[in-house]
């Protein structure tokens, strides 16, 4: 089956039905029409600069409608845009962009001294996003769907140092349609983007919701990091669907107005970006029980997600939330530690992927590229190692297990940090939990950071913790949080947990 164009579906939606709202942000808002008509008209004034097919075209933007619109622009001439986070570091957005070297960097015009800073270590002219709309030039047809480079988003995944993930036009599209598809959105579709737009999961919300004839609506960032905002965003704008991190599920949870969700019309929550913990979805169910919660799986280098699953009691049971499986046209294979492909249930294995949403590889980075994109695991195939160790159970839905490098050894024993955080969560008078591995004098170690709602000592949650684990699994440390910091991205930060208990990361 051929994959959709992005682009052209959004463009066909715009002839279709011209009026209906696309995007709202807080400073404005566009109708289909509008944002077409706009987005052609910066692809032209993107052109006049000089972008030409397969350029780069950094968007340092917040989530907002000139970032949808620039997106759209980009994709309307053949280029490849490149979400950036507007809260980075200058050092680390200067990173990017030499190492990206975009024909333009599209900034929002309040910038100020942080555009010239940024400019100076980038050596990149920055070019705000209103002095691109030439009106005088006449905008064109888009180009039509080839296997070109749709975006590119910069990650830095176990290595520490950013590196561009380039994703495909047909994986893009691919990716697109299996989401609207198994959440089924449509033209009533009203949903609420979380995640910021330089992190590939936000694009399972945005790019199907448009691609659906859905109305995408948005908020500050830093305003969400309140439940009270997005409690009332979903109220207010009737909002029928999004999806975030279980992280920041956990995040609404912790708020007394979570009982508001099921007074509102949210129908669909899309969870991603980490593996989930079915006392939250239960916690969920008990607030909102109408609401079809999904979990989807999916590494960047894949296009945002290749699995969903619609999550009941009857699917999750008593074991770890399943990712589901794989969208049409994507394969998985797990492989045991004899290289051999694992084809019965509830046996773990390296998960290698292949199929239509693959990535087209990392920019500028050949030997890194060929490192993960591997012929030589399936034959006559190739396959994407993702370091995730999965197993499929009995009902035929894949299970993540954990990241083989979070897999730790201590003292010659394996331990997920997974696992040992799903039962330290599941403790009395524990609300939340995470277990972090640290460097205790060259020695792994392991420390569990939990927040309490009611008062109880170290001592006694590992007590606790000893009636369903062996001795061996058990944290080195407790350390009690008010709260678990999430990162830009809406997942767990772990390295601020680390920092602030006063311990090194490995």
């Amino acid at each position: 089956m051929t994959a959709p164009d992005v682009l052209r579906a959004i463009v066909d939606q715009a002839r279709a039905a011209p009026d209906l709202l696309a995007v709202r942000d807080l400073g404005r808002e566009v109708t289909y029409g509008q944002l077409i008509n706009e987005a052609a008209r910066l692809g032209a004034g993107l052109a006049a600069l000089g972008v030409v097919e397969g350029d780069r075209v950094v968007l340092l933007l917040p989530n907002s409608v000139d970032f949808v619109t620039a997106a759209l622009a980009s994709l309307w001439i053949g280029a490849i845009f490149v979400p950036l986070a507007v809260t980075d570091p200058e050092a680390r957005l200067a990173t990017i962009v030499l190492d990206c070297k975009p024909v333009v960097v599209v900034t929002s015009d309040t910038r100020g001294e942080r555009s010239s800073t940024f400019s100076s270590l980038a050596g990149a002219a920055l070019t705000s996003f209103s002095a691109i709309t030439i009106s005088g030039l006449k905008p064109k047809e888009p180009l039509p769907t080839s296997a070109r480079v749709a975006y590119a988003i910069y990650t830095s995944g176990t290595t520490g140092t950013p590196k561009g993930v380039l994703i495909g036009t047909t994986a893009f599209g691919a990716a697109v349609q299996a989401t609207s598809n198994a959440l089924g959105l449509n033209r009533a579709t009203r949903t609420l983007c979380v995640s910021p737009f330089h992190f590939d999961g936000s694009f399972a919300t945005l790019f199907p919701t448009l691609f659906s004839g859905g109305a995408v609506i948005l908020r500050p960032r830093e305003a969400l990091l309140f439940p009270r905002t997005f409690f009332n965003a979903v109220a207010d704008e009737a909002i029928t669907y999004t999806g975030f991190s279980p992280s920041y599920l956990r995040l609404l949870l912790s708020s007394p107005q979570v009982t508001r969700l099921g007074e509102s019309q949210l129908d669909v929550i899309a969870l991603g970006g980490e593996a989930s913990s079915i006392s939250d979805v239960r916690a969920l169910w008990a607030h909102a029980p109408k609401i079809r919660v999904f979990n989807r799986y999916g590494p960047t280098e894949t296009a945002i997600a290749v699995t969903h699953v619609h999550l009941t009691p009857e699917v999750t049971g008593d074991a770890m939330v399943p990712m589901g499986t794989p969208h049409s046209g994507v394969s998985f294979h797990l492989i045991d530690d004899e290289g051999s492909v694992i084809e019965g249930p509830d046996q773990v294995g390296a998960l290698y992927i292949g199929g239509s949403q693959l990535m087209d590889g990392y920019w500028g980075a050949t030997e890194l590229t060929n490192d993960v994109l591997r012929n030589d695991v399936v034959a006559g195939e190739v396959v994407y190692r993702t370091g995730d160790l999965v197993y499929k159970n009995r009902q035929g839905n894949y299970v993540y297990v954990d990241r083989s490098d979070r897999v730790v050894k201590r003292s010659g024993v394996r331990v997920s940090l997974i696992e040992l955080s799903v039962v330290m969560r599941g403790l009395a008078n524990v609300s939340a939990a995470a277990c972090v591995a640290y460097d205790d004098e060259d020695e792994l170690a392991i420390a569990a950071f939990v927040v309490v709602d009611a008062a109880t000592s170290a001592l006694e949650l590992r007590r606790l913790a000893a009636e369903q684990l062996p001795d061996t699994m058990l944290p080195n440390r407790i350390e009690f949080v008010e709260r678990l910091p999430l990162n830009s991205s809406s997942k767990l930060d772990e390295r601020l947990l680390l920092s602030e208990a006063g311990l090194r990361p490995l």
